[in-house]
């Protein structure tokens, strides 16, 4: 019941209350996974240096992997929350079983293709003597945990377009306490090393699956899973790569580009690259509310479209921005009122004056447009919700490729700034970006239908 009280408040109720209802479990969400990668990061470490870097040498490989399938999830929400909202429960029920299959199908795909190809993804990438050998280990038996991710995304993806965020959070939190406890046990008393950590998150990914299954079977209201005689539909599986194949794309980008970027960033010294590490720590904690409110406005704005109630599409778009605004703003008047303060949590200042005086800059600089990071969020999230994915891509692409990494260049070549240039162009490409979202939402092309009913 709770679940149609949801829709009915999305459509029909106070637009804070429902953007706060969404987003709160979404927020909690990101809070549990940065703190169980820093649990995760903990356990490893004990091992050695070697493994410690092992797994956070391939971490951009399994992202870039898993693109697709957030991309088909992305599609999922957005597409499902349009006709849930035009009360096409059995158009939606239908489209719910072409994501699962087709995502299935892709996880599998790439699980045995990542499997077979991962010495050389490793060899690729420059990884010599025990880097590569931790590396392979751990990457392989990741990539049989492809199937169970993609499930999940896709589970979340249509729990969300219900306007169920609460479920998915609950049961990330009980699957992150699992990884947690299951590290230490298959890490050091199976004695499995670096193995053990990898086979631990598959363990604890499979269990994540399993329940979300039976939630989407016995305890879904308006979508119930039924594959069933199920036959592919050409139109439906058209339409879901039509929407989320610029999402994958955006994703894709933008982990190239923090690549690219990282290995821009350290050629200025390990200072440079201590400094710019540690305050993006920083404001993606501060960051943690305004990407909530972003993922939880893909719902509101979908089922609001799908009901053709565009001034209630307006309306959580307004106001998400002000929530997004006035928390952003807090935020960043913390941060430059105890910057040294927040600097010493991360870092001491005895140990290493140069990565404090530069982290110092960059913080202080990147303060400034903590809110239009928050606007980031928001536009990414209006444009998601309508299926209008083209245009999150090109925020996401645009604003690496072709913002600050071009910018990181011409400061280093043509000026004398040093790192500076680099702040000044992650500033910069925050600003430019939120000009270019402005002004696709005032064009109004993102207000199209992408989906009819009984299409």
């Amino acid at each position: 019941m709770a679940k149609i009280d949801r829709k009915e408040l999305i459509l029909n109720g106070n637009m804070y209350k429902a953007i706060t209802i969404i987003s709160l479990p979404l927020m909690v969400n990101n809070f549990i996974q940065t703190l169980y990668n820093l649990a995760d990061a903990i356990w490893v470490s004990k091992l050695g240096s070697v493994q410690f870097a092992a797994t956070s040498f391939v971490w951009p490989v399994i992202f870039l992997f898993i693109s697709l399938g957030i991309g088909i999830s992305v599609a999922g929400a957005s597409i499902l929350s349009q006709l849930i909202g035009a009360s096409e429960h059995d158009e939606a029920n239908k489209y719910a079983s072409q994501l699962i299959i087709l995502s299935l199908i892709f996880s599998l795909f790439f699980a045995l293709i990542g499997y077979g190809l991962s010495p050389h993804i490793i060899k690729l990438m420059g990884g010599t003597g025990d880097l590569a050998i931790y590396s392979n280990i751990y990457l392989k038996i990741c990539f049989l945990g492809f199937p169970f991710v993609f499930f999940f995304y896709n589970f979340d993806s249509i729990m969300t377009a219900q306007g169920n965020t609460l479920i998915p959070t609950i049961l990330s939190a009980i699957s992150t306490l699992m990884n947690v406890i299951l590290d230490p046990i298959f890490i050091f008393h199976f004695g499995m090393g670096v193995a053990g950590a990898a086979i631990a998150t598959v363990i604890s990914q499979a269990l994540l699956a399993l329940a979300g299954l039976i939630v989407l079977r016995k305890y879904s209201p308006i979508i119930q899973l039924s594959l069933k005689g199920f036959k592919f539909k050409k139109t439906m599986i058209k339409k879901i790569l039509e929407v989320g194949l610029p999402a994958s794309v955006g994703q894709s980008g933008a982990a190239l580009g923090f690549i690219v970027l990282n290995s821009f960033i350290a050629s200025y010294g390990t200072a440079t690259l201590a400094a710019f590490a540690m305050v993006n720590r920083i404001t993606s904690l501060i960051m943690q509310p305004p990407m909530g409110i972003g993922a939880g406005l893909t719902s509101i704005v979908g089922q609001n479209m799908g009901a053709n109630q565009m001034d209630r599409v307006e309306e959580a778009f307004k106001k998400a921005v002000k929530l997004t605004l006035a928390l952003s703003l807090v935020g960043a008047v913390l941060i430059l009122w105890k910057d040294m303060e927040t600097i010493n949590i991360f870092m001491s200042s005895e140990r290493d004056v140069e990565v404090i005086n530069q982290g110092l800059s960059y913080l202080r600089q990147v303060a400034i447009t903590i809110p239009l990071m928050g606007l980031f969020s928001i536009f990414q999230g209006l444009f998601q919700g309508s299926g209008h994915t083209k245009y999150s891509m090109a925020m996401e692409v645009g604003r690496l490729w072709f913002i600050r990494i071009p910018m990181i260049q011409i400061f280093k070549y043509s000026t004398n700034l040093g790192p500076e240039g680099i702040w000044i162009a992650m500033s910069s490409s925050n600003f430019l970006i939120c000009v270019y979202g402005y002004m696709v939402y005032r064009s109004n092309k993102w207000q199209r239908r992408i989906i009819k009913a009984g299409h």
